[in-house]
């Protein structure tokens, strides 16, 4: 199992120390090595919440997570931060690209934190995954050169740089046209088919029929 969830938690607390969302109720889940799931559900059921716990960019208030058998909330938040860089790649529904720099620099910018790859070689990986998602003639580009659908693409792109084993993507369509949002599904298809386990978070029934299985939360439980 490459991922196994019990009875998290998480609550957000108030200045004096009240709970005054209780966001994720006991939420217990499993998930395979390459498989690919979708979160789905109606806003403010927790799916965002259950996605930053999966991808160690938050922690739960209670519960075990574990990751390829080790539990990963007993790690420094250095050993996530580092876990996060190596084993996991994001993509969020706003891009998170920065205007100033390339389209090559964006996707190449998580490699510098990578020791364990050659500045060299990570070049050549961005260069050939940009030319995956179809945008090599926009290397120099900036973001804000490109339409929406070709910003998600580099963000996908970028995610890949590092060679993580989890894809996590937070409505990664939202913010795209219907034909924009299509390819960007159908890359994700193909990366699924490459190997790669990709947990993804839509309301869109449409979108979640991309993946293998799909989960629905409601008042921060899994109810089917």
């Amino acid at each position: 199992m490459l991922i196994k969830l019990e009875k998290i938690k998480k609550d957000y607390y108030s200045k004096d120390k009240k709970v005054i969302t209780p966001a994720l109720r006991g939420v217990d889940l499993e998930i395979k090595k390459g498989e690919f799931l979708a979160i789905m559900g109606p806003s403010g059921s927790g799916k965002s919440t259950l996605l930053y716990i999966l991808g160690l960019l938050d922690r739960p208030t209670s519960g075990k997570y574990f990751l390829e058998g080790e539990d990963v909330l007993k790690f420094s938040d250095e050993k996530l931060a580092f876990l996060r860089n190596k084993k996991f790649g994001f993509v969020f529904q706003s891009f998170h690209l920065l205007p100033k720099i390339s389209v090559f620099e964006n996707v190449l910018l998580p490699a510098y934190y990578n020791q364990e790859v050659p500045l060299k070689k990570a070049k050549e990986k961005a260069i050939f995954l940009l030319e995956k998602v179809g945008l090599k003639e926009k290397i120099n580009s900036k973001p804000n050169e490109l339409s929406g659908g070709q910003q998600q693409r580099v963000a996908i792109a970028r995610a890949l740089i590092n060679e993580p084993e989890i894809i996590i993507a937070d409505e990664p369509t939202g913010n795209l046209d219907s034909l924009s949002g299509k390819k960007v599904m159908e890359i994700f298809s193909k990366i699924h088919q490459e190997g790669k386990t990709i947990i993804l978070v839509t309301h869109e029934e449409n979108i979640a029929s991309y993946a293998q299985r799909k989960v629905y939360l409601k008042d921060g439980k899994i109810v089917s």
